[in-house]
């Protein structure tokens, strides 16, 4: 595992990890909850979390031209990760995708960089259902452009969520940078260390 990968782990347990009775999205209750934004929208965690996924994208050969994914969660990792890339010899340009198309002004359902047959990532911050990743897919494609990669911070491994988002993203493929388990493991080797430290 990379340092950015590490710190990212790091960063989510502990800013994003909570453990309690919470009802999720999908309607089901889960005895934790990751709100990766609290993570994303950190200074320190939205220069990581870029660097992790722009270190995926090259891994990959993906070659995009802009990355972008439905309001909200895919908001702070679009605009760190084309920060960042304005760094390097491969900008990528951002986009993000509304719920529904706007009734007023431009009427647009994507804000941003809109370009047909442009090589686009798709990216969000938890799946659990795969619903959001669902939605900005199928928008991006409307709006003309090519999904190369399609890729969220963490998965929840539950509800059907990877098979929806592998189904309607093929042929691109689905990766996750991290699976919940990872998350609450570390957050559980984070909680010992900080209780033997006070012991001593």
């Amino acid at each position: 595992m990379t340092s950015a990968r590490q710190r990212l782990l790091e960063l989510l347990a502990e800013k994003s990890f909570r453990l309690g009775e919470f009802k999720l999205s999908s309607g089901a209750t889960s005895d934790y909850y990751i709100d990766c934004r609290t993570t994303t929208l950190d200074a320190e965690g939205a220069r990581t979390t870029a660097s992790v996924v722009l270190d995926e994208i090259h891994a990959r050969n993906w070659r995009p031209q802009a990355i972008g994914g439905l309001t909200l969660g895919a908001d702070p990792i679009v605009a760190s990760v084309a920060a960042l890339s304005a760094e390097t010899d491969s900008p990528i340009h951002g986009f993000i995708v509304r719920k529904a198309e706007k009734s007023h002004g431009t009427t647009r359902r994507i804000e941003g960089f809109v370009q047909a047959d442009a090589r686009v990532v798709i990216v969000d911050d938890v799946c659990t259902t795969g619903s959001s990743t669902v939605q900005a897919i199928e928008a991006t494609r409307q709006a003309g452009m090519v999904v190369v990669g399609v890729m969220c911070l963490v998965e929840r491994e539950e509800a059907g969520g990877r098979a929806e988002v592998e189904r309607v993203a093929a042929p691109a493929p689905f990766i996750a940078i991290f699976q919940a388990a990872e998350i609450r493991q570390q957050f559980q080797r984070s909680s010992t260390g900080r209780i033997e430290a006070h012991r001593t």
